[in-house]
């Protein structure tokens, strides 16, 4: 199947009800994207857990090196890994029960999209969380 995405409604529903998200590659670097991105959600009232093996803090938040080290549930996995590693992202998605599977901008994968929607994970490629949250909640 194509991938498909949410519609305009269905990621405003999302980003109304969906507040808890691990940010999958957060960089500490405030000059990457994954960084940017998150701080925008984190200061619209999000709350963000940094998934990354190679930093201790992002935001004075302890990362955690993989999902499975996540205590509680995730609304929204977003993911800033290259689309090789999106099924791997995917398959940890589904172990931890979390609903929504959201690759940023310019990150697609039809494998790990089609493995998602089998396990009935609502899937997001190839936007941005940010863009969609200025577009539509502002």
């Amino acid at each position: 199947m194509a991938i498909h995405y949410p519609t305009s409604e269905e990621i405003k529903d999302i980003l109304r009800t969906k507040k808890r998200i691990a940010v999958v590659g957060l960089s500490a670097d405030p000059a990457k994207p994954s960084y940017e991105v998150a701080h925008y959600m984190l200061t619209h009232g999000y709350d963000i857990i940094p998934v990354n093996p190679n930093v201790d803090h992002v935001f004075g938040i302890p990362s955690v090196p993989s999902l499975k080290d996540i205590k509680g549930h995730v609304d929204i996995v977003n993911v800033f890994r290259r689309p090789e590693y999106l099924m791997e992202v995917a398959k940890e998605t589904v172990a931890i029960g979390a609903d929504v599977f959201w690759a940023q901008l310019g990150l697609e994968d039809q494998e790990a999209f089609d493995f998602l929607q089998s396990k009935g994970i609502t899937t997001v490629m190839n936007h941005c969380i940010k863009v969609e949250h200025m577009k539509h909640i502002g």
